[in-house]
């Protein structure tokens, strides 16, 4: 008799018990999602922009709404009232931190649109950082450029707010810089090698400018991680120590040292260890008082970025998380840069910190279709398995062992490492046979079906036993969960979990009341085994956890009901970095805020990229494929291939695709 796998998310006994706070539990919604996002009681996966139970959005009846209008997942949705509630936090932390330390100067966050480039996202922040005296950061001269346009219309405070000039820097980013100053910009260019500040300095005194500037230092302190070499002696960018004493005396020698106003570091993009922050920024409070001691006219200290995000909810210093907070990261700051500055006699500098991954992850929400699955707990049907095998005086051994491998393990006192381990041997000898033409297909097919009821009946009797942390067994559940298919692409959607494996949290956004009883792995639909997603969330163990709880899809196996997961705290970079692996383009984005009676509105609707546009992406003369696939056509009909009504229909076919939506619709 087959038994139904639980190990493997096979486990189909219905548990009316279940609720929508065990869902909520099982996935850490709690954890990483910070009060943002819950599970509702009706089994929805709600949104809480404010953090405020009462202000909610059901984001199933976000995605209703949306297919009622046309735009089908895979879609992002972009929550401008959470980048508005994250910002005000960072904003409160700082200051009930500078008002605890009895701090004499104030703070200052700027948002580095590295992390989301999209004009919509940018003009949203930049109006909300305008309201808590927040400024914006740039890297390059595309960038600045955008920037610079972007706040023309300011009035005179946003104006005065900084933009600071990060980055390697030629001519025409620094002279643009410099004829910016003159328009009354707030604009720091922050000096990262010697040849951009005699630039600087050549382009001030050819305009009679006097300009802001900052020195990025190295400091020997690191990160950790991923990012670890963002600070340090070798680190890419910034002055050694010999490096900024030369450039302070070359301002010096041109009677500007009072024009450098800032000292800038930067150790990581996710700092996940506090004392790393708390060794970093006393270093470099140390390296201002003595640039202040030897006459520098500064007055900013910019601790860079690093403020970090806890994306698997473990709250420890792993790659995916960070073991402090907000208000944490905002004391530390302050404290350590009050410490030193008084120790010395200094006055206290203004802050500044580039916290754009804090700000934006949690502010976008990718969901995703599921378009079908495998699964490897096909019905061994072992009866029929041996009346297969008892018609054929051929039937080879390998076959026959794994009935028998089977059959024992309902032996009590069966030893089920020894069978399984039995069950792969004879598994990978069918498996050599069939190559060599020993072995027919209904055979093979018999093998793997026996093979795979196997491994989930010994993981059954494992977990029972409690063996089912033995090392021969780490791998099984792996092999033996589900597949699940999910309409988008990695390389566009979610380019960090392909490149450094960064975990981000994975949802149903519906059914949340359901017990999910499968256990899969996502694929995506690029054409590469690097599209696919085996690490997932999981604030209870080591951070991250090889297969993801999911429901049974209902209805049949083409046309079951729809399936949505959610992919979350992807609002950093994911969006700039996307590429386009099979031209699979960029994918709908909504903007969704709460209107004041607390319900949810559409604000903008960004489509994604059609099929045209990918091609032209990748230089593609559209229209002339256009032009030669009518000619091909025509030559068909010509020939009796195609009559006149059929070569219309493809050629309709085609010109219609061409503006579709490059997923599956």
């Amino acid at each position: 008799m087959t038994t139904a796998p639980t190990n493997t998310g096979s486990d189909t006994t219905p548990n009316p018990g279940w609720t929508a706070a065990d869902s909520a539990s099982l996935y850490g919604l709690d954890a990483w999602g910070q009060g943002f996002f819950a599970a509702g009681e009706s089994g929805s996966l709600v949104v809480r922009p404010t953090q405020t139970p009462s202000l909610e959005i059901d984001l199933p009846e976000v995605i209703k709404g949306l297919t009622q209008r046309g735009i089908t997942a895979p879609v992002l949705l972009r929550f401008t009232d959470m980048v508005r509630q994250r910002m005000s936090m960072i904003r409160s932390a700082f200051d009930d931190a500078i008002a605890d330390s009895e701090y004499k100067n104030g703070y200052c966050c700027v948002y580095p649109i590295k992390v989301n480039q999209q004009r919509q996202v940018c003009e949203e922040i930049h109006d909300i950082a305008s309201q808590l005296g927040f400024g914006l950061e740039v890297g390059s001269k595309p960038e600045l450029f955008a920037v610079l346009g972007m706040t023309a219309a300011d009035d005179e405070r946003a104006a005065s707010l900084p933009i600071i000039c990060n980055g390697f820097k030629d001519d025409e980013y620094i002279e643009t810089v410099v004829l910016a100053a003159k328009l009354g910009r707030n604009i720091i260019t922050v000096v990262e090698q010697p040849r951009e500040l005699r630039a600087l300095i050549r382009f001030a005194e050819q305009y009679g400018v006097r300009p802001s500037i900052g020195i990025r230092v190295k400091p020997t302190s690191t990160g950790m991680g991923r990012w670890a070499t963002s600070g340090g002696n070798r680190s890419k960018f910034g002055l050694s120590a010999t490096g900024l004493l030369e450039a302070m005396n070359y301002l010096e020698e041109h009677k500007m040292l009072d024009c450098l106003n800032l000292l800038h570091f930067h150790i990581g993009s996710q700092i996940h260890e506090i004392r790393q922050v708390n060794t970093a920024v006393t270093e470099l409070a140390h390296i201002y008082c003595e640039c202040k001691r030897l006459g520098a006219g500064l007055t900013m200290i910019d601790v860079g970025g690093g403020l970090g995000v806890d994306y698997d909810g473990s709250g420890s210093p792993s790659d995916g998380s960070m073991n402090y907070g907000i208000a944490e990261y905002a004391s530390s700051v302050v404290h350590r840069i009050k410490s030193v500055c008084d120790d010395a006699e200094v006055d206290h500098p203004k802050i500044l910190s580039e916290s754009g991954r804090a700000i934006a992850a949690f502010s976008s929400v990718l969901v995703v279709n599921v378009l079908g699955s495998t699964k490897f707990d096909v019905p061994a049907r072992i009866d029929d398995a041996r009346t297969l095998a008892e018609e054929s005086d051929e039937t080879p051994q390998p076959i026959w062992d794994l009935i028998g491998a089977y059959e024992s393990l309902d032996n009590e006192d069966a030893g089920i490492i020894e069978i399984f381990h039995d069950a792969e041997q004879a598994r990978n000898e069918a498996m050599t046979l069939f190559g060599m033409g020993y072995v027919t297909l209904p055979q093979r097919a018999t093998a793997e079906r026996v093979f795979w009821a196997t491994g989930h009946r010994v993981l059954e009797l494992a977990k029972q036993q409690g063996l089912d942390d033995r090392e021969e067994l780490i791998r099984l559940p792996e092999q033996l969960s589900d597949i699940y298919y999910a309409n988008f692409s990695i390389f566009q959607s979610l380019p960090d979990h392909w490149a450094i494996d960064q975990v981000f949290p994975i949802v149903p956004i519906h059914r949340l009341n359901e017990k999910p009883t499968r256990l899969a792995v996502l694929a995506d639909m690029t054409c590469d085994s690097d599209g696919e997603i085996s690490r997932f969330s999981d604030p209870t163990a080591s951070g991250s956890k090889p297969r993801l709880e999911l429901h049974e899809l209902l209805g049949d196996r083409d046309h079951h009901e729809p399936y949505y997961l959610g992919v979350f705290l992807t609002g950093a970079y994911q969006e700039v970095l996307g590429d386009l692996h099979n031209l699979f383009g960029d994918t709908h984005a909504v903007h969704v805020s709460l209107d004041d009676s607390g319900r949810w509105r559409i604000d903008e609707v960004v489509e994604g990229d059609t099929v045209r546009e990918v091609l032209g992406f990748v230089q593609y003369d559209v229209d002339r494929l256009r032009r030669d696939m009518r000619m091909q056509i025509e030559r068909a009909v010509h020939a009796g291939r195609l009559d006149v009504a059929e070569g219309h229909s493809l050629q309709r076919f085609y010109e219609s695709g061409l503006e579709g939506y490059t997923y599956l619709e």
